[in-house]
């Protein structure tokens, strides 16, 4: 069979509106959100969107009776390169799976598809006295299902924990085409929890249809605090003193005066410009509670150096608070025509150390560097600026990023708190794991999938998955069927 026979077969399978082929539609599906100087583009033979779980499932059978390899898609947003198709092949893009098909208050849970928008999904279920608690900055962009692929977090998991504390069951398309629905209620069933292997599993064990998600009651009272520091050392210092006293706030995020001076201008959050840096502090509960909270963390925080510290109880105050935290990635075109953000993990007692670590790698490869991060559980966002048009940028971005995730590692950190590892980060996996240890993780790997057309090129470094033997029975597959100029 050749690339027009394949293409009608996907026709056959979703109708023609829902088949990409032409050059001029793939072009925008070489890329995610990563920065392309960082993680390799690649355009797949064609991007279906199906509708249904069954449509999905007849289309893995098709890739895997032709050897072709699949990558499934939500909106795009990942940052490190998880849905790009890296050996070509097929895309899956769920985006049209976008409905919400129960909600239960009795349980508190939401059955939904993968397509749904993060955002959209408390939006519908706030009003009925619950909320989907992660929350990535890409929210109002992101679907449920990247969120279960990348096992996303966002500012709340500082309290409420990421993804996949709030995923109970999921249906499942397996690579050879079957459906199969793991996990669900009762939580805690005897055997294997093949839910949790899945999120943040990057779609290398298949492709998520249905997800039932745990739904969080909405808090009698919230208040956001906006605290200002002279320096980043001494709001890190806040940050441990505020942990250590027994505290838990629902997020606690920092920004530097580089992401104040991006972010202020465009959006009028409300953060002085003069600041070194500033934390967002959430607290939420019973109103007596969330008072007498907010006054110990006052305390805290002018006692290491705070200037200022505010209060916003009023819904509207809160939210232009938020925006301005949102909103840090996009106002940063006004400083620079590039930027390149990292995700990596530290020990919240190793932010103070970290932070001016980062100072130094910003004098060392002369770059700027903003910094903005979920800074109650350590989870650290630099960005990088710099111009990909001046000869020597991107190769220094290249080498301070490295230079940052083994200071990261070398405090006891990790190399994602939620961005996953896809192909951007798959070559430093064996600065954290043991040859071992990866070959464990590619024996599960090899479980759900031994022909490993799922997702391929993913997470892990070259020669763990047996790609040079994967290389000749692709090619091999290619002659017998025929299929030649993809």
């Amino acid at each position: 069979m050749n690339r027009a026979g394949l293409i009608d077969r996907l026709i056959a399978i979703c109708g023609a509106d829902a088949v990409f082929h032409e050059a001029s539609d793939l072009l925008v599906y070489e890329y995610d959100g990563s920065v392309d100087d960082v993680v390799e583009t690649a355009r797949p033979i064609a991007v279906t969107l199906p509708s249904t779980t069954e449509q999905v499932a007849e289309i893995v059978k098709v890739a895997r009776a032709l050897g072709v390899p699949v990558t499934p898609r939500g909106a795009g947003t990942g940052l490190s390169g998880g849905a790009v198709a890296h050996d070509s092949g097929i895309v899956i893009a769920l985006t049209k799976m976008d409905r919400v098909l129960e909600i239960s208050r009795e349980d508190r849970t939401a059955l939904v598809e993968p397509g749904v928008i993060n955002l959209e999904l408390s939006e519908t279920t706030i009003p009925l006295g619950m909320f989907f608690a992660p929350d990535p900055s890409s929210q109002r962009a992101c679907t449920i299902g990247g969120n279960v692929a990348e096992n996303s977090g966002g500012p709340h998991c500082l309290k409420y924990g990421v993804t996949t504390n709030h995923v109970l069951g999921l249906e499942v398309v397996l690579p050879d085409g079957r459906i199969a629905w793991v996990g669900g209620q009762p939580a805690g069933a005897p055997g294997y929890d093949l839910t949790a292997a899945i999120v943040g599993s990057e779609g290398m064990l298949g492709i998520v249809t249905k997800a039932l998600v745990r739904l969080t009651p909405n808090p009698e009272s919230v208040m956001v605090q906006l605290a200002a520091f002279p320096d980043m050392g001494s709001a890190s210092q806040a940050v441990s003193s505020i942990i250590a006293a027994g505290i838990l706030p629902a997020s606690l995020e920092m920004m530097d005066n580089l992401c104040i001076q991006a972010v202020e201008p465009a959006f009028h959050a409300g953060y002085p410009m003069d600041a070194g840096a500033v934390l967002l502090v959430e607290i939420d509960g019973l109103r007596e509670s969330v008072l007498e909270t907010g006054a110990e963390i006052e305390a805290i925080c002018l006692t290491c150096g705070a200037t200022e510290v505010r209060e916003a109880l009023e819904q509207g105050e809160r939210d232009r608070l938020w925006k301005g935290r949102k909103m840090v990635l996009a106002a940063m075109g006004r400083l620079s025509p590039n930027y390149y953000l990292h995700d990596t993990v530290v020990p919240r007692s190793k932010l103070p150390e970290t932070v001016a670590r980062m100072d130094e790698i910003s004098r060392d490869f002369k770059l700027e560097i903003a910094n903005v991060f979920h800074a109650g559980d350590g989870n650290l966002h630099p960005l990088m600026l710099f111009d990909r048009r001046k000869p020597g940028d991107v190769e220094r971005v290249l080498e301070a990023g490295k230079a940052i995730i083994e200071h990261c590692v070398a405090v006891g950190g990790s190399l994602s708190g939620e961005h996953g590892i896809g192909t951007e980060k798959r070559d430093y996996m064996t600065l954290v794991y043991t040859a071992d240890d990866l070959a464990a993780m590619a024996g599960l790997k090899n479980a759900f999938d031994p022909v490993g057309d799922f997702n391929p090129g993913k997470i892990f470094p070259s020669g763990y998955m047996c790609g040079e033997v994967r290389a000749l029975r692709m090619q091999a597959l290619a002659q017998k069927h025929g299929i030649h100029a993809f």
